[in-house]
């Protein structure tokens, strides 16, 4: 973690899947990230685009593509969501660029968790109105390589 901090890659000390998520997604896109603290978004493009990126690790065929709650979908508080999805080794599984009103169409909003649940699975990974993007996202290192290979970057 230390490693991953210091090279930019990780913000904080926190989940490092949504740090790692973020940093794929901006390095990809040509995205600024913002604070940690800013509300509703995580990166602007150039013209001012905002950008919120959610990822989650898939462990296997079993698990639930369930992105991390997004909270006040209804005040517009960013204009594209990147939902990052990595396999068990970290690896790319699948990037989507999702325009925020396509996602009214499919999360639902959970009253326990005071957000929106969205599922990368079903219809909304075939909506013509959504990007598939996993060919920009580049990973920080091939699954050949070790870590000891990626401390000398």
């Amino acid at each position: 973690m230390d490693e991953l901090r210091r090279r930019g890659i990780v913000r904080s000390f926190n989940n490092p899947i949504a740090d790692y998520c973020e940093w794929l997604a901006a390095s990809g896109l040509g995205l600024k990230l913002e604070n940690k603290s800013t509300r509703g978004y995580d990166a602007t493009d150039s013209t001012g685009t905002r950008y919120q990126i959610k990822g989650r690790l898939i462990r296997d065929n079993n698990s639930l593509r369930q992105l991390g709650v997004i909270r006040n979908l209804d005040k517009n508080e960013f204009d594209f969501l990147v939902a990052v999805l990595l396999n068990r080794d970290w690896s790319i599984l699948d990037v989507y660029k999702i325009p925020r009103p396509v996602i009214s169409k499919y999360a639902k909003y959970n009253e326990h968790q005071h957000g929106h649940i969205l599922r990368m699975t079903g219809r909304i990974v075939t909506d013509p109105e959504i990007d598939r993007i996993s060919e920009k996202i580049k990973p920080v290192w091939t699954k050949n390589e070790t870590v000891r290979s990626l401390s000398s970057r």
